[in-house]
Parts: structure tokens; sequence; C-alpha cells
């Protein structure tokens, strides 16, 4: 059992998510950097998808019992003994993650761990005080894997959205001559500016059903990437869709710095 000592910036517990159930409007949610909570999860012999903790940063937690710890900004396996503490401090990355051998034990909804901060479905985001047990025993060993590093400016694919054509021109074009500057970030979407997407039909719009790495374009004109806890439906036009295996790539990238795009082929 683990117990949080300062729950740092909005810390919850994230496994790969419920999907299956968009058809009754609950989104996949899971962790946000699937990847990268994967790789910290095998560091303790865990299986990828094990539910560990995602935080923006400053979590700590402390060790009721021995248990055996990693995180991507540690990346190796460790144990803390009863009253020791860890920290998981803010870094290079907008996302972290903290396994904790044996999992995060804590009850299924929907078939997932995952809290979802849109549905309010999983447990709650983490509060000092709360305790976490920890599953059983994996069978695999704790092993060394490299925790993925990103250099320079972050760069995603995009493929043309349904709605590519309510908008002027070439609109994936326009939008890989611009660095578009992540102004705010949470687990529904990743908010963009520094560019100007010229809609040229004006049609009300029925809601239609949203992806994670969709881009919708709200009045204002800032682009909004959905990502895990996004709703199932929206009534923006779809520009574009980042590729599924860059969506993290954006998702990772910190507020005020900026990100570029590509055309996918």
């Amino acid at each position: 059992m683990i117990e949080v000592v300062d729950a740092g910036l909005l810390t919850t517990v994230q496994d790969r998510g419920r999907a299956g159930w968009a058809h009754i409007g609950v989104p996949r949610s899971g962790a946000v950097d699937p990847s990268l909570a994967a790789v910290v999860n095998r560091l303790v012999g865990n299986e990828g998808d094990a539910p560990a903790l995602e935080t923006v940063g400053g979590l700590v937690v402390r060790a009721v019992t021995a248990v055996t710890i990693a995180s991507d900004l540690e990346p190796v396996a460790r144990t803390l003994g009863v009253g020791e503490t860890v920290r998981v401090p803010a870094g290079v990355r907008q996302w972290h993650y903290l396994a904790v051998r044996g999992g995060i034990d804590v009850e299924r909804v929907l078939g997932s761990c995952s809290t979802d901060t849109l549905s309010h479905l999983g447990p709650a985001a983490l509060r000092v005080g709360d305790r976490l047990a920890v599953g059983p025993e994996p069978r695999s060993a704790p092993h060394g894997e490299t925790v993925p590093t990103r250099h320079g400016e972050s760069q995603a694919r995009l493929l043309p959205g349904p709605r590519a054509d309510w908008f002027d021109g070439d609109v994936v074009r326009s939008m890989m001559h611009v660095a578009w500057r992540v102004t705010s970030s949470s687990r529904v979407g990743v908010r963009l500016s520094g560019g100007s997407l010229r809609r040229t039909v004006t049609a009300e719009l029925p809601s239609e059903g949203l992806v994670r790495g969709a881009i919708q374009v709200p009045p204002d004109g800032d682009p909004i990437m959905m990502l895990a806890d996004h709703p199932t439906t929206g009534g923006y036009p779809v520009v574009a869709v980042v590729h599924p295996d860059d969506v993290a790539v954006v998702a990772q990238v910190a507020a005020g710095a900026t990100v570029r795009f590509t055309r996918a082929t």
C-alpha cells in the first residue's frame, strides 16, 4: 500500500482505458501517453497496461508497506521501505507516470481502472491522505528499458478531417506552415494558437462523433486537439486528425511551447 503525501497537479489512476463504450457516450479515457505509461510499468515487471499513477507533477507518495516503484523521471525500479517517500516533480514532459509493482488496485468500472475527468467514472483524482492498495505480485521480474525522450521542437503528423472542406484552401497545408503554441492543456484536450484558419462554410453543424486526436475549430479559431477524456461527440467542425501514433507528442508539449505539423503519408 502507498499513501499520498502531496497529490501534485491532477494525479489520477490510469490504465489503457475503457474501449467499446462510445456508442453510449462513454469516452475511452486511459493514459494520455500510453506508450510512456507502458514503459514505466514494465520497469517494475508489470504488464504495460497495468493501472499506474499519471500526474502533471508534484506528486509525493509514501510507502505504507515495502513496494517497488519506477517513474519516467527516474527510469529504474527501486524499493521503497516503510515510511520512505518518492516525489515525481514536473519535468520536460507535460504528463508523468509512477508505476508500483503489482499495479494500483482500485475498482474497475466498465472494465477499466481509469479516472475519467469528463464523465467522472472510475476513482476520483488523488487527494492528500488517500491510501492506495497494490495488486498481487506479477510473474515478471523488473527489468531495464529505455524511457523515450524527445529533443527539439515537437512534430506530429496530420490527416485531413471530415470537415476540411469547410475551410479556405488546403487547410492541412496551411497548418503545416505555423508553429502552434500550446495555450492550455488538460486530459480533455489541448488548445493551440498561432494561426488563422478561415472558415468558408458557416452553417450550423449537428453533433458528430469524435476520436482521440481530432482537431476541432471553435468560433474563436483556436484549434483544440481532443485527448483521453474527450467527449464522444462535438458540434465544432473537425478540420484535421493527428496521426494516432503522434497524439501523445502533442499532449506532452508544455503550455507555452510549440508544436509543428507535417502531412501524414
